[in-house]
């Protein structure tokens, strides 16, 4: 998608509206304690205001439901970003209103305001029409920046600029980013191309799944969505967490029924599929609880935590001689250092791709993990959202982004 981007815009004494992804995770004391978002974020504010636009920024934080909850509130996010530029950035009380106008008003050019939670209000999730028209009143121009809602049709995501003109609307570079390396890793991969999924649930990746078999020249499997498909076999998994149904819109959905379709799916796709043969598993998930490897089974009373090593090994060889990487989903439970193994060696192969070619990281729990093995400056790209860059692997159209002004 060639979407204009903020650079191409005249932001010179034009208030330029932001959509930036702040929601960042706080301490008991309402301290950032992860400011990476933030961080992400710096590039397309800095060029607003080098340009000379008085740059609004909006966001979400948590799942505030329409109400009022100041735990929740962007003050920290706006401090903490103010320490990054080296300014005294202005919180505004609220998103819109006679009060944020008249703050708006007495911005100077490359001022920065940030907008209250967006979320404190339940017409921004229902992208009410009149609440965007607020919005889309304090400014000349608008700029999308947040790939992590990209995914969201909400008043701040398409409300906004459906209501603004032609030519006034534009992405921010780390949208820009994310369009780059996850498109060219869809339409052009330089191959071998393995995408690498896991995490706990099978029902967010279905479509991803079903997606990337006609594109991926390997899949490799692993992490609580593989007990699914053993379930789905007919192995044993022991007391391994399984998902086994969920609701979608008003529907509960057989995950396992799922998992067998996708399992013929497999049978006859040219992709090589890969699941894990050997299992690292304990009968609690603790740092001190006793483990064992088992497979291709997992025996009653235990519970698999991370792929074995056998599994371990056939996974760095098969992303040995990759090109393209895309990894969403951990290996197993890699918050506790010993069911840590497998996502590491995945990530240390990634982090060797990126010497010859493209190592992409999905967001969330896979972005979490890189971040603790501190190798996040050897990847390609992090993208900043888990469900976002999901939907884009599944090859859902992002509406937020198609209503952007083209190149």
């Amino acid at each position: 998608m060639a979407k204009k981007t903020l650079d191409k815009l005249d932001m010179a004494g034009k208030r330029v509206l932001i959509r930036v992804d702040f929601n960042v995770p706080l301490d008991e004391d309402l301290n950032v304690t992860d400011d990476r978002r933030i961080r992400m974020a710096l590039p397309t504010i800095k060029c607003a205001r080098n340009a000379g636009a008085r740059v609004i920024l909006m966001s979400h934080l948590g799942r505030p439901k329409g109400e009022v909850k100041p735990e929740l509130s962007l003050k920290p996010a706006a401090l903490r970003l103010g320490g990054l530029l080296g300014i005294d950035v202005t919180m505004a009380p609220d998103c819109i209103g006679e009060e944020v106008e008249t703050i708006i008003g007495r911005m100077a050019d490359a001022d920065v305001t940030v907008l209250e939670n967006l979320r404190f209000h339940a017409e921004e999730e229902a992208n009410d029409e009149a609440f965007a028209a607020s919005l889309a009143g304090l400014a000349d121009l608008y700029v999308n920046d947040a790939f992590g809602t990209a995914h969201r049709k909400h008043a701040s995501t398409y409300g906004v600029p459906a209501g603004m003109p032609a030519g006034t609307r534009a992405i921010g570079f780390l949208i820009q980013k994310e369009l780059k390396f996850l498109g060219e890793a869809l339409q052009s991969p330089a191959r071998p191309f393995v995408a690498v999924l896991g995490g706990a649930k099978v029902s967010d990746k279905i479509g991803v799944i079903e997606n990337l078999l006609g594109k991926v020249d390997r899949l490799l499997i692993g992490g609580a969505m593989a007990y699914v498909f053993m379930v789905a076999r007919g192995q044993g998994v022991g007391n391994s967490k399984v998902e086994r149904e969920v609701k979608k819109k008003g529907k509960t959905i057989d995950v396992i029924a799922v998992a067998k379709d996708l399992l013929d799916k497999i049978q006859v796709a040219d992709a090589e599929v890969l699941f894990p043969e050997d299992h690292l598993v304990a009968r609690e998930p603790t740092a001190d609880a006793e483990t064992d490897v088992q497979g291709p089974e997992i025996d009653d009373g235990w519970m698999g935590l991370d792929i074995g090593p056998e599994t371990t090994a056939a996974y760095r060889e098969k992303l040995a001689d990759a090109k393209t990487v895309v990894w969403n989903g951990p290996m197993g439970m890699f918050e506790v250092t010993p069911f840590a193994g497998g996502s590491r060696a995945v990530c240390d192969a990634l982090a060797q791709v990126d010497e010859v070619g493209t190592a992409i990281v999905g967001g969330g729990d896979t972005a979490a993990a890189v971040e603790k093995f501190g190798l996040a400056e050897q990847m390609t790209h992090i993208s900043t959202g888990g469900g976002a860059s999901l939907e884009f692997l599944e090859g859902k159209p992002f509406e937020t982004i198609e209503i952007i002004d083209d190149a």
